[in-house]
This record gives structure tokens, sequence and C-alpha cells, in this order.
């Protein structure tokens, strides 16, 4: 019957149109479990990628790391790839040193000399993005805390009122990889 032809025409274009309608929302639920992804903390058998400058968003190897410092700003990434950068707190300082210089704690946690911290300041939650060269430690750009990271990033100066947290690391051909998750809370905890 010509009725039903056009019964079954009208049905398909309808049902073409809802799916068009909902393919930008199903983009949305896959765009959302991509941003958990890359929102959940530092994990064992992530690597490292730059935060910035010109191998911005490339693997950190253990020779990227100057000796003695500055420190490093990388985001740790998923062994699929998957940048964990949607959570500022997932940013992460690291830094090279002679594991002989390092004290017993830190040095259990470091890998080829190199040690990992939070980059989030445990005063107000700034970024511990500054390095002292003359105290060979990191600082905090707001209000200058000063961290030890030779001696498990341990408060040498200034209003922060605890370490950095810590990631435990290893080496596997040249590349840092995490080995076990942040030793406390990042940032601070207010009162």
């Amino acid at each position: 019957m010509p009725g039903d032809d056009w019964l079954h025409a009208r049905y398909y274009r309808r049902r073409t149109v809802l799916g068009l309608a909902l393919t930008p929302l199903l983009g949305c639920a896959t765009r959302a479990a991509d941003d958990v992804e890359a929102a959940k903390p530092p994990a064992p058998d992530d690597h490292f990628v730059f935060l910035s400058g010109p191998k911005k968003g490339q693997i950190v190897l253990v020779d990227d790391v100057a000796l003695g410092g500055p420190q490093v700003q990388a985001y740790p990434a998923a062994p699929d790839g998957t940048v964990r950068d949607a959570s500022r707190l997932n940013l992460v300082v690291l830094a090279r040193f002679d594991p002989a210089s390092l004290k017993d704690g830190t040095r259990a946690r470091a890998a080829d000399g190199v040690v990992a911290y939070s980059a989030i300041c445990t005063h107000q939650g700034c970024p511990v993005n500054i390095w002292s060269q003359e105290r060979d430690a990191f600082v905090c750009s707001c209000h200058g805390s000063l961290f030890d990271p030779k001696n498990g990033a341990e408060v040498v100066d200034g209003p922060a009122p605890r370490s950095l947290p810590a990631l435990g690391l290893k080496v596997k051909n040249g590349t840092i990889i995490v080995a076990s998750t942040f030793s406390g809370r990042v940032g601070f905890i207010p009162a």
C-alpha cells in the first residue's frame, strides 16, 4: 500500500533526526569520561609529560632533569597516554640529585636520584614553581615557602605548615615512572 511506504519513510526520517540530535550528547558523555580519567591523581605506572616549554607534552626522561636543579614541572600521564591535567592538584615537580645527597626516606622513594613532589604549596595551594639555587630548594611563588627536595620536601622557611607530598618513583628505559601514590594529602588543609 502506498500509505505504508509513506509511514516507513516518515519513521526512518524521524529516527535519523532523533539520532542526529542525540549525537552531541553522546559526545559529551565521552568527553566527561575522558575528563574523569584526566582528573585522577597520579597512579602507579603513570609516566610524566612536560607542562610547558619546547618539550611541552613530551615524556620526561631522567636525562631531561638537570642534576642539582632546577626542577621540571610535569603532569602525570596514564599508560594509555591520557594526561592527568584536568586537576591542578596533579601538577608535580621533578628534580634530580646525587643519590648519596638524599636523606634515607627520600632516597627510598627516588629513582636514579630523581625525586617527585606535589607542586601545590601546603600553605594556601599556590604553585611551587621557583628554584632557589643558593638554598637548593623549591620556592612557592606566592608566599615564599622553601622546601628541601633532598629531605622529603621538608619546610625550610616560610608559612607552609607541612612538607610537600612525595611520589615514589622507578625508571624504565630512561622514563620516569610513578611507583606509588602521593605520601599525603595534596594542597593546603583549610582550618
